[in-house]
């Protein structure tokens, strides 16, 4: 009992974006906003930065262990792949392979590298 109550607030990052992430996708298509010629940028880089900042939760929640930073990574995607499942339910929202593949793999990705790279440079000072 004692060791799961100790895993419970590190849980609490990674759920709070979930929620956010969760929040934004089930958001009807006529209520999103336009960003007119900057739309497409803001919203895929929105992508990134979310699945970014869930793979350095789950990293978190993983106590930064770094030969289970794939599992952080795996963890954001399949999150991105079932919440992209979930907005193909959603009114005047479809749902894409590309969103996953690129944008929330690639947010993923480079804040995780990210952090190891500040990491490695705060190791050698």
């Amino acid at each position: 009992m004692k060791n799961f109550l100790s895993i419970v607030p590190r849980w609490f990052p990674a759920l709070f974006i979930m929620i956010v992430i969760f929040a934004f996708s089930s958001q009807p298509g006529d209520n999103l906003p336009s960003f007119r010629g900057w739309d497409y940028l803001i919203k895929k880089s929105s992508h990134a930065l979310g699945y970014g900042l869930l793979a350095l939760s789950y990293f978190h929640l993983l106590k930064y262990n770094k030969k289970q930073i794939w599992l952080a990574w795996l963890m954001a995607l399949t999150y991105a792949a079932t919440d992209e499942f979930h907005q193909s339910f959603v009114s005047g929202r479809n749902s894409s392979i590309i969103d996953v593949l690129i944008f929330d793999n690639l947010g993923a990705l480079i804040m995780l590298s990210l952090l190891l790279i500040f990491r490695r440079k705060n190791e050698k000072n």
